[in-house]
């Protein structure tokens, strides 16, 4: 979905730095400043990348935007939300200890969940690929990132 962005915004390739793949900009010509940063870490150790780069580029929290998969949404579905619980997501709970809070932006891509609540037939499910056609993949990216540009709108007004 990072991606995704970077290619809307026209960022350009990014570049390594915080534990990750930084890359700022404007959404367009005359748009509000962004920086994108896709943590190269394992997923429960995000908030090792993203906290430093927080700080670093002297973002407010307020202005964070976490985009994530979200298996308690049915997949295709996007929601967007300030803070609330981190549901047994390991990233969001690193995400927190990075940032000091939770009450960060959260756009939220439903991927679905597996038939189990094993723990591990669950993480197996979050971490393989995606059984749905590339179609269905690429429309659930296209949505979270239209999503993700009417927030940083929304933010921009305030």
């Amino acid at each position: 979905m990072v991606e995704e962005l970077e290619r809307r915004w026209e960022l350009g390739k990014p570049r390594k730095k915080f534990g990750g793949l930084l890359n700022e900009g404007r959404t367009g010509p005359g748009g509000p400043r962004v920086a994108t940063l896709l943590p190269q870490t394992f997923m429960n150790e995000s908030g090792e990348s993203a906290g430093p780069a927080c700080g670093s580029l002297k973002v407010p929290l307020a202005r964070v935007i976490v985009v994530h998969d979200e298996i308690d949404l049915p997949f295709g579905e996007v929601k967007v939300r300030l803070g609330g619980g981190l549901a047994g997501h390991n990233g969001l709970k690193s995400l927190k200890r990075g940032f000091g809070d939770a009450e960060f932006w959260r756009v939220r891509a439903g991927v679905g969940r597996p038939d189990s609540t094993d723990p591990e037939i669950v993480a197996a499910y979050v971490l393989s690929g995606f059984r749905e056609p590339r179609a269905e993949v690429e429309a659930l990216i296209g949505a979270a990132a239209d999503e993700t540009e009417r927030l940083i709108e929304r933010l921009g007004s305030q």
